[in-house]
């Protein structure tokens, strides 16, 4: 079967984004004055409404008394689900959303256990508060590490259980039945020998009164309605039309714009700035120099950005890097040729090396990675009487409400942060000291007023600004006895950590080994008896960070690869050669190979002209295995023509959007690993600046993707990156079939700077 799959068939055959017409500060959901849409406020102010606290009975009540005496319903401590008097429900979504889809994840599970109608679910994104909405896999509230269904898989069920539960009880105290004679169906509760039927926000009020239930009963797998069926995403029709709101959105009263110039260099501080061109521009407010650079205030956005553009700056380089690229790879080669620090080290690999008769080295080349989502970072943010106001796409609103209470001084409690949507990430939101909302704090203090500051980062910033993925070299040596059997293999890795001397070191390393710096490569499924995988983790001044998949992406590159080309080495097929030495200790993995071969099997024999490359990987809980298809487009470069995906995340709460983030992870990959590198010149200056040298895959360059989701009964895992780290060596795998040639550098492109 699997060989059909792979040998070709020979045959022939800038200004600011004022709406027009649009008056920013009128609009209520761009009020710094309010929270997006009034969460609690969207009702008369004598109405009653139902909000669940999940672990918090009698909470309820507390809020219905409120309502009652007048007064507008509050939050309640862990608040997650909201049945208002119009029959909404409102679910509390505690992770960021910026297109991996919680908002319809998290709200599915409530909806499932309510037995809402899908139509009356609507999303809100929490504000900061780690109490109430802490990631309990972080111990912090924070988003990342693809764990937002895995972390609130239960706690939103269990909402929603709590909630329908009050609901059910209500409408039996008020037609005087038992409690198991009241049933619930897509919103509506009803009693069948009566022949009454209420909806939830019929109920709301009564149910408000009543204690909510600690530990709530929930469904059986088979009696779910909603999860695992393709609900439409709540977001989508917002963003499709240009109603959904993010940070650059937002236009306060009385708002300065401000943007902000970097050093060249990474490291290097402000020396000194001569403004006087700058101020004489029309527009522009101030110019106060901060700790990440010089930030220029100006009434617009056009104006700020000219007044950037006539800083006069000398810069201070006595503590920047200042190596190139090149000069980086080969202080990192040097490293990766001896044995480091053991993170993996199965039998004896130098004596399987030494006993070889057959021996393949390659040095792989990891260049570093902007992340570049379609939004670049930006903040509002207000300091006024003591207090903090700060709207952002916050992905890990704890370290970012610690970053703002550093700068200004203030207790945590004086400062309220509203988590805005966002136009991506990738990882890179997720900063373990709140860099960003520190620069914003500093931007916003340094102009010494209480007029609220917009923060924009140009695209210039985004792609010179550091916390990239990090560079990467690994040198690996692979043994094959004489039967083909691998028998050795020696991985050393060279790499800078991200995670010294964050908030999350200590959870990351374990006898000097950065449990980052080398995931994936040391739980290599594969039997493989002499194994060693080394780490070194070397000293960088650029600033680095995880990426989508974070050291998955080189991890799975190089162990996929080289492992592909021990197999063709040894003459054996790249899907039973897995599938051989997978053995029976790991069924999911080989679920998701078997599977994605029988679907590049069905598609028939590989066309003229072109192979097929197949790659597996875990990351994030999940199993993921990828086929494909790829040819030369006539230039020396890979066309990548389809992909085939099989995904095993556990529970699939939502087959469309894990297809969703299977292809979006794809083609994120394959930008990567074909076109895009950033690179140092000599000094330690970035080479690229903007999408004509770090570019994306454009919309022509996207393949055919199909998915294929495992149905499983295990708990949900994450989807947002794991299929990311496949992509690569997948096309990797088939451009050396196709072509003869190995890829050991990346970008398989090579970039012209």
């Amino acid at each position: 079967m699997t060989d059909r799959i792979f040998r070709a068939n020979l045959s022939p055959a800038t200004a600011d984004s004022h709406r027009p017409g649009d008056n920013p500060t009128d609009r209520a959901a761009a009020s710094p004055g309010l929270s997006r849409r009034g969460f609690l406020q969207g009702t008369a102010a004598a109405a009653v409404s139902l909000v669940i606290g999940v672990h918090l009975p009698g909470k309820a009540r507390a809020q219905a008394a409120a309502s009652a005496e007048g007064r507008p319903a509050a939050f309640a401590p862990n608040a997650f689900v909201r049945v208002a008097p119009d029959n909404t429900v409102t679910v509390m979504i505690k992770h960021i959303e910026f297109g991996q889809g919680p908002a319809t994840g998290l709200s599915t599970l409530v909806a499932e256990e309510l037995d809402a109608d899908w139509g009356q679910m609507r999303a809100e994104l929490a504000p900061a508060d780690t109490e109430k909405y802490v990631n309990h896999l972080f111990g912090l509230q924070g988003t990342g590490g693809s764990t937002a269904m895995a972390n609130s898989y239960e706690q939103m069920r269990k909402a929603g259980a709590a909630a329908r539960a009050m609901l059910v009880q209500a409408a039996a105290n008020r037609w005087g039945v038992n409690v198991g004679e009241v049933t619930v169906s897509k919103g509506t509760v009803s009693h069948a020998a009566s022949g009454k039927s209420l909806s939830f926000g019929d109920l709301a009020g009564e149910a408000a009164k009543l204690e909510a239930p600690a530990d709530p009963k929930l469904k059986s797998p088979d009696q779910f309605n909603l999860i695992g069926t393709k609900v439409r995403k709540l977001d989508t029709l917002d963003k499709t039309n240009g109603t959904q709101i993010f940070t650059l959105d937002l236009y306060p009263e009385n708002m300065v714009t401000a943007t902000i110039l970097h050093p060249p260099q990474f490291g290097a501080t402000v020396a000194s700035v001569d403004a006087s061109k700058a101020r004489k521009i029309k527009g522009v407010i101030d110019i106060k120099t901060v700790p990440s650079g010089v930030a220029v205030y100006a009434d617009n956005t056009f104006a700020a950005l000219k007044g950037r553009k006539a800083l006069e700056v000398t810069w201070d380089a006595s503590k920047a890097e200042t190596r190139s690229t090149r000069q980086m790879e080969q202080d990192y080669s040097k490293a990766a040729q001896k044995p480091g620090l053991n993170a993996r080290n199965d039998g004896n690999a130098e004596k399987g090396l030494a006993d070889a008769d057959t021996v393949i080295e390659a040095e792989y080349f990891f260049p570093f990675l902007a992340h570049a989502p379609m939004e670049t970072l930006d903040a509002v943010m207000q300091f006024k009487d003591g207090k903090v106001t700060a709207w952002l796409g916050s992905q890990i609103q704890t370290l970012d409400v610690g970053a703002l209470s550093n700068v200004f001084g203030v207790d945590k409690s004086n400062i309220t942060l509203y988590t805005q949507y966002a136009g991506g990430s990738f990882g890179r939101r997720a900063q373990p000291g709140g860099e960003f909302a520190a620069e914003a704090a500093e931007v916003t203090k340094a102009l010494g007023s209480d007029r609220p500051v917009k923060l924009m980062w140009t695209r210039e910033n985004d792609i010179q600004g550091g916390r990239y993925r990090p560079l990467a070299i690994h040198k690996v040596r692979g043994g094959l006895d004489k039967d083909g059997n691998i028998i050795g293999w020696d991985q050393q890795i060279a790499v800078q950590s991200f995670m010294k001397g964050t908030a999350f070191e200590s959870g990351m390393f374990e006898d000097g080994i950065d449990a980052s710096a080398v995931e994936g490569s040391r739980a290599m499924p594969y039997g493989i008896t002499n194994l060693r995988i080394g780490q070194h983790l070397m000293e960088n001044g650029v600033s680095a960070l995880w990426w989508r998949s974070v050291e998955h992406t080189h991890n799975a590159y190089a162990n996929e690869t080289f492992l592909d080309e021990l197999l063709e080495k040894a003459g054996k097929d790249p899907v039973e050669g897995r599938l051989a030495l997978l053995g029976d200790k790991h069924p999911r993995h080989r679920g998701v190979l078997e599977k994605v071969a029988k679907m590049a099997d069905s598609a028939g024999p590989v066309s003229s002209g072109r192979q097929r490359g197949v790659a597996l990987h875990k990351s994030f809980g999940s199993f993921v295995a990828q086929i494909a298809e790829v040819s030369d487009n006539g230039n020396g470069e890979p066309r990548v023509h389809k992909v085939w995906c099989a995904v095993d995340c556990g529970v699939a709460v939502n087959p469309d959007v894990i297809a969703a983030q299977m292809e979006g992870g794809i083609g994120f990959g394959i930008g990567a690993v074909l076109y895009d590198a950033i690179t140092l010149s000599e000094g330690g200056y970035v080479e690229q600046s903007n999408f004509d040298r770090y570019r994306s895959l454009r919309i022509n360059e996207m393949p055919d993707v199909e998915v294929s989701v495992i149905q499983s009964t295990e708990a949900p895992t994450g989807v947002g990156e794991p299929g990311t780290p496949p992509s690569g060596p997948a096309i990797a795998n088939a451009w050396r079939r196709l072509t003869g040639k190995s890829v050991y550098r990346l970008p398989l492109v090579p970039i012209n700077v």
